[in-house]
């Protein structure tokens, strides 16, 4: 649940970013949004869920 909602806080603050310095317009801004919030309702939901979650553990897992 934490990497979910840092990853929504991250990608929020990306798409304000791009929006704010004209690299995206409101309209994509809003499609793309959209977008997620369907395709999280979707039947991929849990795979891209894995996915996510097993690149969190091995960037979580890299000794520096």
């Amino acid at each position: 649940m934490a990497i979910s909602v840092s990853a929504v806080v991250l990608l929020a603050i990306i798409l304000v970013v791009m929006i704010r310095g004209g690299k995206m317009k409101t309209g994509p801004a809003i499609v793309a949004a959209l977008f997620g919030f369907f395709l999280a309702s979707s039947g991929m939901a849990p795979s891209i869920h894995r996915f996510l979650n097993s690149i969190a553990q091995t960037i979580n897992g890299i000794k520096l």
